[in-house]
């Protein structure tokens, strides 16, 4: 078996293209613009919310629909809720945050992190049948959310700003597998790795294809 038959290269219906690229592209760019602020490396307003609402989530979620016509449950599942996160975040910051306290507002998104670092724990696990690098997204996201609602849930700027340096990592990991799945599926091969899946491990007797 070759190195490319080894690793996991996304298949789509005859002519449709992966939306895997664009979907966690999307989320990289949004995750990144809300954790240089989170790490307090920006002076600037909330750029991320002008992206949470159109790229992170518009996006995100038409990637989703389009991984249902592709009928992979995984990229489905996963673009839609977290855009239907970026969407309900932004919401959330535009029509709520501006009505609360800073106590309140930082409860309401410790228990929003708290609830998707949730969804995010079993789609970690099933992340291990898909590639490393969406592996590699999900591990660094369950970090990300995991210290920014202890983070929020203590009003400690210190663990937000921690959390904030998390979500930058998971962003470049997301961009790494957005662009290995933009050239692979340009050239047909393995050009950037994405790992094999753990399958067999989950599974026993059965190794990954």
């Amino acid at each position: 078996m070759t190195h490319v038959e080894q690793e996991s290269i996304p298949h789509t219906p005859s002519g449709i293209a992966d939306p895997a690229p664009l979907g966690l592209a999307a989320f990289a760019l949004t995750l990144f613009l809300l954790s240089v602020k989170n790490a307090g490396w920006t002076d600037g307003t909330d750029a991320w919310l002008a992206y949470a609402l159109a790229y992170g989530g518009l996006v995100l979620i038409l990637a989703g629909m389009w991984e249902f016509r592709g009928r992979n449950v995984f990229g489905a599942t996963a673009f839609s809720s977290y855009g239907g996160f970026w969407l309900g975040l932004g919401l959330y910051a535009v029509l709520i945050a501006g009505e609360t306290t800073p106590a309140q507002e930082a409860n309401d998104l410790g228990w929003i992190l708290l609830a998707f670092a949730i969804f995010n724990t079993y789609m970690m696990l099933w992340a291990t049948q898909v590639n490393q690098a969406v592996l590699a997204v999900f591990v660094a996201l369950e970090a990300t959310e995991i210290i920014l609602f202890i983070g929020n849930f203590a009003t400690s700027e210190t663990t937000i700003k921690i959390g904030g340096y998390l979500g930058v990592l998971t962003a470049i990991c997301a961009w790494y597998a957005s662009a290995a799945g933009v050239i692979n599926g340009m050239t047909g091969h393995t050009f950037l790795g994405v790992g094999k899946p753990l399958r067999h491990r989950l599974v026993p007797g059965i190794e990954p294809r």
